[in-house]
């Protein structure tokens, strides 16, 4: 392959992102000569704002399409069921999963007072909140990492904090804007968070083969089981679901739980199986989920993706 064209989205973090994923498949591959393709989005253009359907259909139409050899996706935007004609290639090393608070001032979510105004824009990190904080008042917040921080930092709607992804803010080099790391036994966080992922026209061999120097397995597995749980549920980028896979030798444990929009219900549940069938404990997870009453928490179903 004399030149690979990597397609990304536009936003600062996903140029960034696309960035230190190549990095390390450089060093790997140094005769390897890459063009970074931007592509920009409806969600791009209005500052984030956007269905994920147009953040990652348009990404990978452009590979089907051969504008691109492949793109690069966070996870965690990912439907659970991606276009027919590409597949995952790749999925390096998984960044930190946790949820970050970033507060104005010195604090944690403990000390934060009554009525202190958080913003989110993601439906399950605003139940999370409400579940452990009903006290909060939490409004729902739009744009990249870098405009909401300007909204916080300017004061705009009398913000006290953001939660935000770990993985992005230490991606932007901004670690240093977390106050508070949330522990994963509260604030499970979207499937797939953390982990970057590249789509590849279907059947390709020689791009597994490019990039299997930066491929992790303990990601793809987590990954897989994390996805294999929201397909079978059925729930979609507005569902309030949290997941969390990890391994431990040959086993891999599941957490999975689902939100009312208020935070006052929580229905959580964990599975373990063999490491090498992620995709049937995702669907055990899931179908005992079911048995509990899961239906009550999920969108109605759609139906299937072209």
């Amino acid at each position: 392959m004399p030149r690979l064209r990597v397609g990304s989205r536009a936003s600062p973090l996903a140029l960034r992102q696309t960035e230190l994923l190549l990095a390390p498949l450089l060093r790997a591959r140094p005769s390897l000569e890459v063009e970074m393709v931007p592509i920009r989005t409806q969600g791009d253009r209005r500052g984030g704002v956007g269905g994920v359907r147009d953040f990652t259909d348009r990404l990978d139409l452009a590979v089907e399409e051969r504008e691109v050899d492949v793109a690069v996706h966070s996870a965690k935007d990912l439907p659970s069921r991606p276009l027919r004609r590409v597949e995952i290639v790749c999925t390096p090393v998984r960044e930190d999963p946790r949820e970050a608070l970033v507060l104005t001032r010195p604090g944690t979510l403990a000390s934060l007072p009554r009525r202190a105004r958080i913003g989110s824009s993601s439906p399950r990190r605003r139940a999370q909140l409400l579940a452990v904080r009903g006290d909060l008042d939490v409004r729902e917040i739009h744009g990249n990492v870098g405009t909401r921080l300007t909204k916080l930092d300017r004061g705009e709607d009398g913000l006290s904090g953001l939660l935000l992804a770990v993985a992005g803010l230490r991606r932007l080099g901004l670690e240093d804007r977390i106050s508070q790391r949330l522990p994963l036994s509260t604030f499970l966080p979207s499937p797939g968070q953390g982990v970057l992922v590249v789509h590849g026209r279907a059947g390709d061999e020689r791009l597994r083969e490019l990039f299997a120097p930066v491929h992790d397995r303990s990601a793809f597995r987590a990954l897989a089981a994390e996805r294999a749980l929201t397909a079978e549920l059925g729930a979609d980028c507005d569902t309030p679901l949290g997941a969390w896979a990890r391994l431990g030798g040959r086993v891999l444990r599941l957490t999975g739980a689902l939100y009312s929009p208020d935070g006052s219900r929580v229905l959580r549940g964990v599975h373990r199986g063999p490491a090498n069938e992620p995709e049937q404990v995702g669907r055990v997870l899931a179908e005992r989920l079911m048995e509990r009453g899961a239906r009550e928490f999920l969108p109605p179903p759609r139906s299937p993706r072209p």
